[in-house]
Formats: structure tokens, C-alpha cells, sequence
């Protein structure tokens, strides 16, 4: 059996993060909420347990509470932030609200080690860390010694060796914390004794396992865009079941230049029973005087099913519905008791009533890095597991405000410019795009008094697509695109470059 840790979520928008640097360790690991029951943790057999951060405050009423039992199961326990505090709150500390503003942290700090304590063992004494807590432990539990310190703060990380019980106040997960990836290693590997037995290669044939169990002789149907998820969702289904897959793959309208054609070619050697249907029109006239962007993604995810219902009545029976759900897609449109940043067409867009018997989410527990490694042991080739990730509703997000065939076209001109010159310039960038804002403004052409578009440029770089940095790219690349879209796409005077980083935006402007 696998080992496994189990990460309990009470609420932060970095709790997933967490899962992912455990599962860079080599380690698997699954996130679920705080609620669940004792028995279903122990089910698991964990080698060790993490409560997560979160935005309560441990000793107001209603505020969530991990089951005092989790303490007598012998298993390690780290906590983090509010998982901290609820650490030391259970076992008879003492947490208050900070009442000198000095014991409030946020950001950045600089942070002491007692580097005989195995959670920190190998790090500097002194380094950064990422702070975000406005509590204090005023009292921490028998048996708990501190363990690490700030200039304002003297008890920003507690052990109890004995029992195996860590906590500190600031979040490893982040990249901010200087070392906090090998502190996370220390629980796991000093702390937990962990083997680190979680392989890509091991997942596949899990995966292909479990899709076979589930579908028997039946039926399946798979949304297929041609981007890194569907792509390997689809690669995966049909080493499972073969010809029992039907792909289908959606024209909405709102796919980059020239993609659809790419998408149908790049799939037409393969094994897979392909139909591509064009459902511009449909998608248009529904979104039609929409301009609030969760309804559009609604309004998107529901005309998806209702595509797939239709052709699989085309196809006769079909029993289950299969989709490229991967987990960013699943914290983003709010996964236990985290805030709903955006939904997902996949994912928080379906509608209530969805005519097939189950839906199948072989990717829903990876993150995108791990559906590229699954992608690579899947055999798929190189310039598909690469592609840049492209969100379903495709550039109806993109295009700020209400939809018609116009803005797109422009928009899907002026973002393939982008997007070419970007990789002429070999610049070293996760992710980059165009967006049509709503926003027109005043511009001299030749002679002419000109009042047309405002185009936005976005190009992060990121290596978990959880936390993103706007990416310095030279002026001369941006001079360049700026003069060819302006002189080869009509309807824009205006180039501006979004320098905004993830948090506190998203990626994707809507």
C-alpha cells in the first residue's frame, strides 16, 4: 500500500499548495476538508497529518475544530498558520487575539531556528519566512517547547518531539519562505519516516485500473480541446478502454487562431473515435447580452453538456461523461471552506441535471506539472504536454465584456501576434496571452481621429500556476508587438502590459 499523508483543510487559499510541495517530495498526499470523519482518516493509514491555514480564529464559537482524537492516533502532526494555533488551542494553550500590533505578521520576516529541533534541521538559524497571522499563542501546551522566533513574535514555531506535534505560525508552502520546502522534506522524511514511494508511472496504471473497473463494457464520451488536461485525459481513456471513447471535440467560437484545424489534425492518426462539432452560433446567441463573467462561465459549462447530451444521443448509448478536471480547477471554484475565486466550466458550471450516469475525472487529483509527467508516460508527444494551459471557456474570458464574432476575431489576430513574437523571442515565460478589454479610447491613425479598442498583454511566470510573477519582458519585444498589432489588427490603438502578479489577481483577467 501507498503511503499516504493527509492534509486537513480549514479554509486557507494556499492550502493546496501544501499538497502539491508534499507531492514534489516524492510523496503522495490528499486534501480533504476538516469535517471529515475520524474513521475515514484512519482508513487512509496516514503517516503523518497537516492542518492547513485558514482565515478563523481558533477560539471564537463556530470556528472549524479538528477532532481530539486525531491527537491519540500516534501518527505526526504539523500545523500551519491557523493549524498552528488549533494545535495549541486542542491541547490546552492558549490563543488570543494579538493585542500589540507588533504580534500581528504579515509578509515577509526575517525568522530564528533552533536547528536541533528535526523540523528545521539542516537550515540556516536565521532566515526569511511568509507570515500572515493577526492571533497570538499566548500560552502554548504542556509539553510544547519553542521552537523558532521572530523580533516581535517569541513563539512563532512550537514542538512537542515526544508526541511527534509540530506548528508555526508562517506558511512553508510559499516560495517566499526561504527554506520552507525543506522544512516540509524534515516533517516528511525526518519527522514521518517517509519512504517517498509516489511515482507518475505507479498513478497511470492506477488510473487505467480504476477507469477500466468503473466503465466495464460501457460507453464513455470526452470533452477533447486539444489542450495539456483534455489531451491527456484522452490519451489515458483510450489506453483504458480503447474504442468504447468517443472524443468530441467543441468549436465553440472561442478558440485561439487557426486552433480548431490544429486540434482535428494534431488527433487524426490517432485511435480515437474523433467528431468535431461547430457550435459557434449556439454558443454566441446564448451569451448574447451577457457581460458578468461567472455567467458566462455558467452559461458556457452548461451549453458544453448539452453539446455532449446531443451527440451522444447521435452516437446511441453513452454512459459516462469524462473530463480533464485538474486540481487548480477544484480550489479555484472553492474546495472545502476556501473562497470561490472563479468557477471552472468543468467544475463548479455544471448544471444540476447532466444526462449520463456519472462523470469521470481521471485527472482531478494532479496538479498541471504532474498531468504533464502522466501526459510523458502516456506517450503523448512533446509539443502537446508542453502547450500553454488554455481555460475551457476559451476566449470568452478573454474578451471583456459582452461577446460578439467581431471582438473575438480581433482578439484571436491580435493574441496570435503576441503569442508568436513571444516565442521568436524565446523568453523564459509560463504562460502569455492577449485580452480584448472594454475600454475604447481616443487614437491618431495616418490623419485620422481614431476611437477604438484597448488590448491588455499578460505574460506570467510560474511554476505551479497557484502563485504567478508578471514577467519582465525586454521593451524592445514589447515595442514590437505593440507596432504589429496596432498596424495589423483593426480596431485597437491601444497596447497596454499587465503587471500584476498572482496574488492578489488571477491569471486570467475574468
Amino acid at each position: 500500500m501507498r503511503e499516504n499523508v493527509v492534509i486537513l483543510d480549514f479554509g486557507g487559499q494556499y492550502n493546496e499548495l501544501i499538497a502539491r510541495r508534499v507531492r514534489e517530495a516524492g510523496v503522495y498526499c490528499e486534501v480533504v476538508p476538516y469535517t471529515t470523519s475520524l474513521e475515514k482518516i484512519k482508513a487512509y493509514a496516514p503517516i503523518g497529518i497537516i492542518f492547513t491555514g485558514g482565515p478563523n480564529s481558533v477560539y471564537l464559537p463556530g470556528s472549524p475544530q479538528a477532532d481530539p482524537d486525531l491527537f491519540r492516533l500516534g501518527v505526526p502532526v504539523l500545523g500551519i498558520c491557523y493549524g498552528c494555533q488549533l494545535i495549541a488551542h486542542s491541547l490546552g494553550g492558549r490563543v488570543t487575539e494579538a493585542q500589540d500590533d507588533s504580534a500581528r505578521e504579515y509578509g515577509k520576516t526575517v525568522t530564528y531556528f533552533d536547528t536541533t529541533c528535526p523540523l528545521f534541521k539542516g537550515i540556516p538559524e536565521k532566515s526569511v519566512t511568509w507570515m500572515s497571522h493577526g492571533d497570538y499563542m499566548e500560552r502554548v501546551p504542556e509539553g510544547f517547547k519553542l521552537v523558532s522566533h521572530s523580533d516581535a513574535c517569541p513563539n512563532v514555531g512550537i514542538a512537542d518531539e515526544a508526541r511527534g506535534f509540530y506548528g508555526v505560525q508562517f506558511h512553508p508552502e510559499v516560495n517566499h519562505t526561504e527554506f520552507g520546502k525543506q522544512m516540509l522534506r524534515n516533517f516528511l522524511f525526518e519527522i514521518c519516516r517517509a519512504k517517498g514511494d509516489w511515482r507518475m508511472s505507479d498513478y497511470k496504471n492506477e488510473a487505467i485500473s480504476a477507469v477500466r473497473e468503473k466503465v466495464g463494457g460501457g460507453k464513455v464520451l470526452l470533452a477533447l480541446s486539444g489542450g495539456v488536461d483534455s489531451s491527456v485525459a484522452a490519451a489515458l481513456l483510450a489506453e483504458a478502454v480503447g474504442d468504447q471513447l468517443t472524443c468530441v471535440f467543441v468549436d465553440h467560437g472561442f478558440m485561439r487562431l487557426n486552433e480548431g484545424d490544429e486540434v482535428e489534425q494534431a488527433f487524426s492518426k490517432w485511435n480515437l473515435n474523433f467528431v468535431r462539432v461547430d457550435a459557434e452560433e449556439r454558443f454566441l446567441s446564448k451569451l448574447k447580452g451577457v457581460e458578468e463573467p461567472e455567467r458566462k462561465r455558467k452559461i458556457i459549462g452548461e451549453e458544453f453538456i448539452r453539446v455532449f447530451e446531443a451527440e451522444a444521443k447521435k452516437i446511441g448509448k453513452v454512459d459516462f461523461l469524462a473530463q480533464g478536471t485538474i486540481y487548480p480547477d477544484v480550489i479555484e471554484s472553492g474546495a472545502g471552506n476556501a473562497a470561490v475565486i472563479k468557477s471552472h466550466h468543468n467544475v463548479g458550471g455544471l448544471p444540476d441535471y447532466v444526462d449520463f450516469k456519472e462523470i469521470i475525472e481521471p485527472l482531478r487529483m494532479l496538479f498541471k506539472d504532474e498531468v504533464r509527467q502522466l501526459g510523458r508516460e502516456l506517450g503523448l508527444p512533446e509539443y502537446l504536454v508542453s502547450r500553454q494551459p488554455f481555460p475551457g471557456p476559451g476566449l470568452a474570458i478573454r474578451v471583456i465584456g459582452e461577446l460578439t464574432k467581431e471582438k473575438l476575431d480581433t482578439l484571436r489576430r491580435a493574441d496570435f501576434i503576441f503569442r508568436d513574437e513571444v516565442a521568436k523571442a524565446d523568453c523564459e515565460a509560463s504562460q502569455y496571452f492577449a485580452v480584448l478589454t472594454n475600454t475604447r479610447s481616443v487614437g491618431v491613425m495616418g490623419d485620422g481621429r481614431t476611437y477604438d479598442y484597448t488590448l491588455a498583454l499578460r505574460c506570467v511566470t510560474t511554476s505551479d500556476f497557484m502563485t504567478a510573477e508578471w514577467t519582465r519582458l525586454p521593451y524592445d519585444l514589447l515595442d514590437r508587438v505593440s507596432t504589429r498589432i496596432v498596424n495589423e489588427v483593426a480596431g485597437v490603438n491601444r497596447i497596454v502590459y499587465d503587471i500584476t502578479s498572482k496574488p492578489p489577481a488571477t491569471i486570467e483577467w475574468e
